[in-house]
């Protein structure tokens, strides 16, 4: 594999920013590990980060590089700060960001396939709420999307009686405008993807997890609505022994196409 971490300018935020990127490399001389790649431009995961964590964390809690080796996957890993993969009512432009111009700019810096049988995202608490935003949002783009431990009832968290989000994180991201029924709002969003467009969704949360109410919310909507989905309830906390696991299940179930 190759690792690399990439810090350039976003139009989109005004400011630098950075990636953390895993590129698939064949291999077959390293001991322990052999690397995969596929003939052509290799398929790729953008993997998201969650509310206190940024572009390395993925990298730094679990062993992604190495689970990845085989597969001859690219991750590509963004840092947004705590926006919730959102264009914030008083900051800065992450929606626009994530879904528009990192694409492009991943695929100017890097060789990547631009199909999307071979594009996924997937992410962890703030991280899963994004990847599912992003891929019931833009169908079109993802093959499937992963959520761990996501935040997939943002419309009721604000004042939630146990676990609310911070009022000053709120107002930021969402400002006073209401949340439910918007394109923030993932449950609506299951309305607005047609069935024959909607990529493959997985939802994983652990049992004890603060936010495992808002994942039964989500899958219960899903099932009314007839949106077919794979669920992974089981016993597990917010933490990063749950998201080590359980991303190792994400790159199992993934369509990724055999590497070379």
């Amino acid at each position: 594999m190759a690792l690399m971490r990439a810090d350039f300018y976003s139009e989109a935020l005004g400011m630098s920013t950075s990636m953390t990127v895993i590129l698939p490399q064949r291999t077959s001389s390293q001991i322990g590990l052999t690397g995969s790649a596929p003939e052509g431009d290799p398929p790729v995961l953008y993997l998201l980060h969650g509310l206190s964590d940024d572009d390395t964390v993925w990298l730094r809690r679990t062993s992604i590089e190495r689970y990845v080796a085989p597969l001859g996957l690219a991750v590509v890993m963004p840092q947004v700060g705590r926006s919730f993969y959102t264009d914030e009512e008083h900051g800065n432009r992450y929606w626009t960001f994530l879904s528009s111009e990192l694409p492009q700019l991943c695929h100017e810096f890097f060789r990547l396939s631009a199909r999307r049988e071979d594009t996924f995202v997937a992410g962890l608490s703030m991280g899963g709420y994004g990847a599912v935003k992003w891929a019931l949002r833009e169908p079109g783009r993802f093959a499937a999307a992963a959520s761990l431990s996501g935040a997939l009832d943002v419309a009721t968290r604000r004042h939630h009686p146990t676990a609310p989000l911070d009022p000053a994180v709120w107002h930021t991201v969402f400002g006073e405008r209401a949340v439910t029924g918007t394109d923030d709002d993932t449950i609506a969003l299951l309305d607005r993807t047609p069935g024959t467009e909607r990529p493959a969704l997985y939802v994983a949360c652990g049992t004890e997890d603060f936010l495992y109410e808002d994942n039964l919310t989500f899958v219960t909507a899903a099932r009314e609505r007839g949106v077919p989905l794979t669920v992974d309830f089981s016993p597990g906390a917010h933490d990063w022994a749950y998201w080590d696991a359980k991303i190792q299940d994400v790159l199992a179930w993934l369509p990724l196409r055999p590497a070379g």
